[in-house]
């Protein structure tokens, strides 16, 4: 069997390096403001994109690609890739759309050539590098010839493994994107609340704690994944934050105090997930180094 085609939506957050090192295939995924159209990663940086949202007085709309641009992707990697199968791995569908196109499109194709595509479309059930860190463990697999079953089972595994907590600086952006309450936002800006957020195992976002000051948010975060790990001291970790390196390093700084830190990511929240929850955020994600 030829080597396995990795494919990911841009909420995936993988830096570019490693994108280009295992030959990953982003699809990107569009957002706009106002009249303004952009492809997220291509049209407009994770910088440009927070600056335009701090001077916005409205949120920008986001969408999901759709089946028949999806369509388009798997006829052109099967093409260029013949014989060679398709993994498409995608942000969760509790939060998107996007699963859903993909395997409505991976239809649409066979119905069009008339007969079955190698394709796995996978919901990772996360967002950002939570599912990221699935694709590229995915893509290193493939490039030592591991099969789609082998892959897939690996993808699912890491999913049930990874822990990840996000702390949110400003409460502004959950309010305008309807997630609590203008009333709320106010007090809780007041009395200087840090939501902490997470992913449940269906992948839909959910709040963990609210702590006041960012120090203790910090602390707390650091102390639900020592009591999500255990014993546990060898871990890999991607820290991935809203223009917000210095937020990314204090976490690092605590966590090497609990665990021995191997894989070390840094990457940027993109457009779609930043929308929602504003610059200042770092979102951690720990899985087991072994």
């Amino acid at each position: 069997m030829n080597q396995a085609v990795i494919i990911a939506d841009s909420t995936s957050d993988i830096p570019q390096e490693t994108v280009s090192e295992y030959g990953i295939h982003i699809v990107p995924m569009r957002l706009a403001f106002g009249d303004q159209s952009y492809l997220e990663g291509i049209d407009i940086t994770a910088e440009e994109f927070y600056d335009k949202l701090t001077k916005s007085k409205d949120l920008p709309t986001t969408s999901q690609t759709s089946p028949s641009q999806y369509v388009e992707v798997y006829r052109n990697l099967l093409a260029a890739y013949p014989g060679s199968p398709i993994i498409s791995i995608h942000i969760s569908s509790g939060m998107s759309g996007t699963y859903q196109s993909a395997v409505l499109a991976k239809e649409m194709l066979e119905e069009e050539l008339g007969h079955s595509v190698d394709v796995t479309v996978i919901d990772s059930l996360c967002a950002t590098y939570g599912f990221g860190l699935q694709v590229v463990h995915a893509a290193r697999m493939a490039k030592q010839g591991a099969s789609v079953e082998e892959i897939s089972a690996e993808v699912e595994r890491l999913g049930k493994a990874r822990r990840l907590y996000f702390l949110v600086d400003s409460l502004e952006y959950l309010q305008k994107g309807g997630r609590i309450g203008k009333a709320a936002a106010i007090l809780g800006t007041l009395l200087n609340i840090k939501p902490i957020l997470s992913v449940d195992q269906e992948g839909v976002i959910y709040a963990v704690d609210k702590v006041r000051g960012r120090k203790k948010a910090v602390s707390r975060v650091i102390e639900l994944f020592v009591n999500d790990f255990g014993g546990v001291k060898d871990i890999n970790v991607a820290v991935c934050d809203c223009v917000n390196p210095e937020g990314s390093e204090e976490i690092l700084e605590m966590l090497s105090q609990h665990f021995t830190l191997h894989e070390i990511v840094r990457t940027s929240i993109g457009a779609v997930v930043g929308t929602h929850v504003g610059p200042g955020t770092v979102a951690t994600f720990i899985w087991p180094a072994t």
